[in-house]
């Protein structure tokens, strides 16, 4: 008997807070601006980034200084109510003491608002509470609040155990992965094949691995990338570093990624998703961002109604939260 087809492939769309020492009132504006940028792109969940120093995991030099931002929870609770879709609120666990996470984890609708949890960026950071805390105190105070982990393919490439660890962290409730930004497509497919394998010799179902694409519109932003830790190919490196237009370089390997990825996990029946990240302060780096997610959108749209014969429609996140209930980028844990 053939295995049936997955889930439809999730859209998402990643923001970051903006900065602690925004007035409420600009920060209001900034979230209507997101909102009524993004609400034609039917989107399955807005992502929420919580953003960390993270200069404890390299000696390098930050490319941009770190300005801490607001509460991703609060961002989203006080400001984003017009917001009408499901969002996906990263922790950064090392970052909250574990009474306020506890207390957070209960307040949650689980039908509207799911966790990513973060670890430390370094195994020599300062934490207040660990990853391995932050996954029990939800099990214990919101076991219906779907739980997502961070995939990371460059630790897969370097240290080969990428898929033991995502096997880990989906028997410790995780229903769906994120991964950190993919420029090397080759990662990340060995990646979600060892992971996909790995759960098919456990007799365990395989949890959609949602990628995370991100556009670069300049020389300093690849820098960035390189530092969080993001593995760009030589090749593509060259082509950013010495076009004339960066940022539609980035656009057409972003696509050519997601298709990549999209026909591979396809073929093998993995379930997946696309995660567009926007997190510059450029508007034409925005810009960019979203007409990604729409392109995004209109292909898996067509590749659902060619599969099913019908309209495509259905929301996954929601199914993933049915399951998550039933059953036990931000690029780091």
């Amino acid at each position: 008997m053939a295995a049936p087809d997955p889930p439809r492939p999730w859209l998402l769309f990643a923001i970051t807070p903006p900065r602690r020492s925004t007035e409420p009132a600009e920060a209001q504006r900034i979230a209507d601006r997101t909102c009524a940028r993004l609400r034609g792109l039917d989107l399955d969940a807005l992502v929420i980034y919580d953003i960390d120093d993270e200069s404890d995991r390299t000696s390098a030099e930050r490319p941009f200084p770190y300005l801490p931002t607001l509460d991703p929870g609060d961002f989203h609770a006080r400001h984003l109510q017009a917001w009408d879709r499901p969002v996906i609120v990263y922790r950064s666990a090392g970052k909250h003491d574990p009474a306020a996470l506890a207390d957070w984890f209960a307040a949650q609708d689980p039908q509207r608002v799911r966790t990513v949890l973060v670890g430390a960026s370094s195994s020599d950071a300062a934490v207040r509470t660990t990853l391995s805390q932050a996954q029990r105190l939800r099990r214990e105070h919101a076991p219906d609040l779907p739980l997502g982990g961070v995939a990371i393919p460059e630790r897969h490439a370097s240290r080969g155990d990428e898929h033991e660890r995502m096997r880990a962290k989906q028997a410790a409730g995780v229903s769906f992965f994120v991964t950190q930004v993919v420029y090397d497509v080759g990662a990340a497919k060995s990646m979600v094949s060892d992971y996909h394998y790995a759960c098919g010799d456990a007799g365990t179902a395989t949890v959609p691995v949602v990628f995370t694409l991100s556009v670069c519109g300049s020389a300093r932003t690849l820098e960035f990338l390189e530092w969080l830790g993001v593995h760009v190919p030589g090749w593509m490196r060259n082509d950013l570093r010495h076009t004339d237009d960066p940022l539609s370089t980035s656009y057409d390997q972003c696509v050519a990624i997601a298709e990549d990825l999209a026909q591979f996990c396809t073929r093998h029946r993995i379930p997946y998703g696309f995660n567009v990240e926007s997190v510059s302060i450029r508007r034409a780096e925005i810009e960019a961002s979203v007409r990604l997610a729409a392109h995004l959108r209109a292909r898996l749209d067509a590749d659902a109604r060619g599969r099913a014969g019908g309209d495509g429609t259905g929301r996954p996140v929601q199914a993933a939260a049915a399951s998550a209930s039933s059953t036990p980028g931000q690029p780091r844990s």
